[in-house]
């Protein structure tokens, strides 16, 4: 016998009306908002024309050549390393992955000397990064008696605790040198003079290899302009590649949010939240390089359904309406809209209509991509059924592994990748985008560690209390309550080690990767390097995105000054 609906349709509907969220924090800012130049006079900002968006653009490519120039004629290792680390930081690393490619090759299979501590950081940090199965033991000749590490200066310490964090399981000297490094460096932040201190404050918060590309470009260039190695044309470039790519973001968000206009004028969805800005910026911190302008375009509308749907299916529609909706979206025809409540009519039909624009824009060759799209959008609303079907029956999962079967694909990092990879070029096939769906083990790791974070941040946060409003189904914070006797704090610290581990699965089944374009695997720890920024100290700052404002301020509106 199936169980009774979560609630009556009338229950439903008030809920539906009665709901309310914080108002959008930008409202209609970026349908005018074009961001100033870096030049100013006065306190006037000169905003750009069209014949100094065309100089900037001229002038970066002369920039680019100059660089390439300087990279490829890099002849001392730490010299090269440190380039290398360099133009990934200031997000320039991008036009010259062929260069860096080679680079790294040679890096790799030559003699250096492994009593620099710095130096072994940083080959240790570049090359395990780049996809090169390096052996941690290069660190054990640093060990000292004691059980530390021997380092001559801070930035050896920096580096040491930044390639520590590319660890893999069973590699305890990496571990100890985490526990080690965080120790020295927050004795070293209590002395306020040391010019490593916003380094190592930076680190601390967040290591290297887990930061947001696009900001930690915008927040490293100001502390590259004061480095004692500072080469003016890297920082030139890296100025004016951030402005100019700040110009093209907003042109983004000005579409994104006239189609989200567009979706509430024709869903009459009172009840959703208006987060365009805020989706975008988490989708672009996964896609920021210049030829994914698609794919952020695509991933943002994607995640934008996604929020509402769940949220349909966690806190507005009764079970049979979500039931409905399940159907329906297995059709992908109108002839599916009769089946639907009045108030899931409009959104369905948007739904379709944006789906075929996509077909429409990837044209005749690569409109087959927004198939595997669709089978990514099914298997996710099943899952959501799924979780329906615990919440109404009070179900909590016996194990976490039980529950995970069913909510590491709940929290929807199958179709948000495979939006991205729906939008880029001609690198995804047919083949590529098989076995994304096919949920390989890198992809599940990833989305166990999106789910983890997901949970804990719900859990921790205080200020969301959306949840609240009605039952839902055991979070992975409950089900390890159940299994293993513990207070929810007690699960929550223990769900953050086990999220901290996934990094450690990503790392090691990301080596096995060969075969796949390095695109598809880079871009998965994009995500997870988005996922840590949202929900950064216990803080769900997408459903609060107060905590965001600052962020989107310096990536979309506040371009850097000269």
């Amino acid at each position: 016998m199936a169980p009774p609906p979560a609630q009556h349709s009338s229950e439903a509907e008030e809920l539906r009306k009665a709901t309310t969220f914080h108002s959008s924090l930008w409202g209609d800012f970026f349908l005018t908002c074009q961001p100033p130049t870096a030049t100013q006079v006065g306190e006037i900002d000169l905003y750009l024309s069209s014949t100094q968006q065309a100089y900037m653009e001229e002038r970066a490519e002369v920039l680019r050549e100059d660089v390439r120039k300087i990279l490829m004629g890099s002849t001392e290792l730490p010299e090269t390393l440190n380039l290398i680390l360099t133009l990934q930081r200031l997000g320039l690393d991008y036009y010259y992955e062929s260069e860096i490619d080679k680079l790294l090759h040679g890096i790799y299979n030559s003699d250096y000397n492994d009593k620099d501590l710095n130096l072994v950081s940083l080959r240790f940090y570049l090359l395990r990064k780049n996809g090169y199965d390096v052996s941690s033991d290069v660190f054990l000749h640093f060990k000292t008696e004691e059980g530390g590490f021997a380092y001559a200066d801070t930035r050896s310490l920096l580096s040491l605790y930044n390639a520590a964090y590319l660890r893999r399981h069973g590699e305890k000297v990496l571990d100890e040198a985490i526990s080690f490094t965080r120790r020295c460096l927050q004795d070293i932040l209590e002395l306020p003079e040391s010019p490593f201190a916003k380094e190592v404050s930076a680190s601390l918060h967040t290591p290297l290899f887990r930061r947001v590309g696009i900001l930690e470009a915008r927040n490293y260039i100001p502390i590259y302009e004061k480095d004692a190695t500072m080469n003016e044309a890297i920082l030139e470039l890296a100025e004016l590649n951030f402005n100019l790519q700040q110009l093209v973001f907003c042109e983004e968000l000005k579409h994104c949010t006239v189609w989200w206009k567009e979706f509430l004028a024709k869903s009459k969805m009172t009840f959703v939240r208006d987060r365009i800005v805020e989706t975008y910026f988490w989708m672009n911190g996964a896609c920021y390089h210049p030829p994914y302008s698609r794919s952020r375009i695509i991933q943002t509308k994607i995640t934008s359904f996604i929020t509402i749907i769940d949220d349909m299916f966690d806190t507005y529609g009764t079970t049979e309406e979500c039931m409905k909706f399940v159907e329906a979206i297995g059709r992908w025809d109108v002839s599916a809209v009769p089946l639907l409540p009045e108030y899931m009519k409009g959104f369905y039909l948007f739904l379709l209509d944006t789906f075929h624009s996509f077909e429409d824009e990837l044209g005749a060759e690569k409109s087959y991509r927004v198939l595997y799209l669709k089978l990514a959008m099914e298997r996710l609303v099943q899952q959501y059924y799924n979780e329906i079907k615990w919440r109404d029956e009070d179900y909590v999962p016996k194990t976490m592994s039980e529950h995970l079967q069913v909510s590491m694909e709940s929290i929807a990092c199958i179709p948000i990748t495979c939006a991205a990879f729906v939008g880029m070029g001609d690198i995804i096939t047919k083949e590529t985008l098989e076995w994304l769906l096919s949920f390989p083990q890198f992809v599940m790791s990833f989305g166990i560690y999106v789910r983890l974070s997901n949970d804990v941040a719900s859990t921790m946060d205080n200020v969301s209390q959306r949840e609240q409003t009605k039952d839902h189904s055991a979070s992975t914070v409950h089900c390890y309550m159940k299994e293993h006797g513990t207070t929810m704090n007690d699960a929550c610290e223990k769900i953050k080690e086990l999220a901290e581990d996934k990094w450690k699965d990503m790392l090691e089944q990301c080596l096995a990767l060969t075969e796949l374009p390095k695109v598809m695997p880079r871009t998965v720890f994009d995500f997870a390097r988005t996922v840590d920024n949202m929900y950064k100290n216990d803080h769900d700052g997408y459903t609060s995105s107060e905590a965001l404002k600052e962020m989107i301020e310096l990536l979309f509106v506040k371009p850097i000054p000269k």
